[in-house]
């Protein structure tokens, strides 16, 4: 998940359940500001561990090092009672009103412990057992940036805001929802430019909803009837109900993959049904078999295998439904000197869904090995996390490393 969403996510737990308060007022800092603050800095603490990017030239940190220590339950621990006794001497430094020690401890550990919940339940992985494992386990049920949960974790946060006092509310509502509807109209174009396109309906209808939340509870100031803390406690309600949706729409998806694959007759090593954006209907399933990988596209509301059998689908279920597959490439003494380079050892431990390519560019020998759990949303892209190796005719390694686009 996005740093951002972690960071918008910890602001509302804190907000919502412990009482916290919005962290940019004016006056002092008091108790549930700090409390505020502490878990939105928890929520997003684990992503520091990039910051080691800065000092290093290892391209193979993103999957070596990202996600492992800082995102551990084993070392969560040790970093909340580190950074709530950097919180205790800051706020005494500072003469600010805040939490005791062992509160702070445990606010830090729910909003530590909150983003290591949301990035498992994307599909990138994540090492939740280091360093005692450097397994990654992935829930598969969000894409690695989804804006629905995004939007579900931040408007009930700008509600609570918009309807806290009577004065300019009216102001406070109008412009909200305008830079909103403006916000929603970007995501749309982004997700257009990506290939996950939003109809033009989605779009409006995105829109009036952002309106009947925001314009509507102005009239008569019925907004204001509600408590601030209700507006973020329905927001996390709201957005617990979407992330278990996604658990059913995943088991649903999943069994259109066994499905696929049953139907084709294909010998499966491994399987997995992904999110795809922008809606929780939306899945890219994936067999991993002896000679390649096949993937296949579909919509939960399509009705397309949704049927366990070969005899419940059909050859218009078939013409209907589109799939691919790439396959791996024959081995050769070229393959075999790539596969046994330390980089592309540690590309294949990441690799869930791994093919490998095989060309000539001139006199240069090609070898690429591409994640296809990363999948192109537009097939003029080429497929992310691809790592190449040139090599001459001899076989010696002349580079090595991630195809940029």
């Amino acid at each position: 998940m996005d740093t951002i969403t972690h960071g918008i996510a910890g602001a509302l737990i804190g907000k919502a359940v412990c009482r916290g308060e919005d962290m940019f007022v004016r006056g002092p800092m008091t108790r549930a500001r700090v409390i505020t603050w502490s878990l939105m800095l928890g929520s997003v603490f684990p992503d520091s561990d990039i910051l080691r990017d800065i000092f290093s030239h290892d391209p193979l940190l993103i999957m070596t090092w990202h996600r492992s220590i800082t995102h551990s339950l084993v070392c969560m621990p040790v970093f909340a009672l580190v950074l709530a006794a950097l919180t205790v001497w800051i706020t005494r430094l500072l003469k600010w009103e805040a939490p005791s020690f062992a509160v702070l401890s445990g606010i830090y550990a729910v909003g530590i412990l909150s983003h290591i919940f949301l990035d498992l339940a994307t599909t990138f992985g994540t090492m939740i057992w280091s360093p005692l494992r450097w397994s990654r386990p992935a829930w598969d049920l969000l894409f690695i940036v989804d804006f629905t949960l995004t939007a579900l974790l931040f408007s009930p946060q700008l509600l609570a805001w918009v309807y806290r006092k009577p004065q300019n509310l009216k102001n406070r509502a109008s412009i909200t929802w305008s830079v909103l509807a403006l916000a929603s109209l970007g995501v749309a174009a982004l997700a257009q430019n990506v290939g996950a396109a939003i109809s033009a309906g989605t779009a409006v209808s995105i829109i009036a909803v952002l309106a009947a939340f925001f314009l509507l509870p102005a009239t008569r100031g019925m907004g204001l009837r509600v408590r601030y803390a209700t507006w973020n406690r329905a927001g996390l309600a709201a957005a617990v109900v979407y992330v278990g949706l996604t658990f059913f729409a995943h088991r649903a998806a999943l069994e259109r993959v066994n499905n696929f694959a049953s139907f084709f007759q294909l010998q499966v090593q491994s399987l997995g049904a992904l999110p795809l954006p922008p809606s929780l209907w939306h899945w890219d399933g994936l067999v991993n078999t002896p000679r390649g990988v096949y993937e296949v596209r579909f919509d939960l509301s399509d009705g397309i295998f949704a049927k366990s059998g070969s005899a419940s689908s059909n050859d218009k279920d078939m013409a209907a439904i589109e799939h691919r597959y790439y396959p791996d490439a024959a081995s050769n003494s070229f393959i075999d000197a790539a596969r046994n380079l330390p980089a592309v050892q540690k590309v294949y431990w990441f690799a869930r869904f791994p093919v490998t390519r095989f060309h000539k560019e001139g006199e240069d020998v090609i070898v690429e090995i591409s994640d296809l759990r990363f999948t192109r949303m537009r097939s003029d892209r080429p497929l992310p996390f691809t790592y190449r190796v040139r090599m001459d005719a001899s076989g010696r390694v002349i580079s090595q490393g991630w195809l940029r686009d």
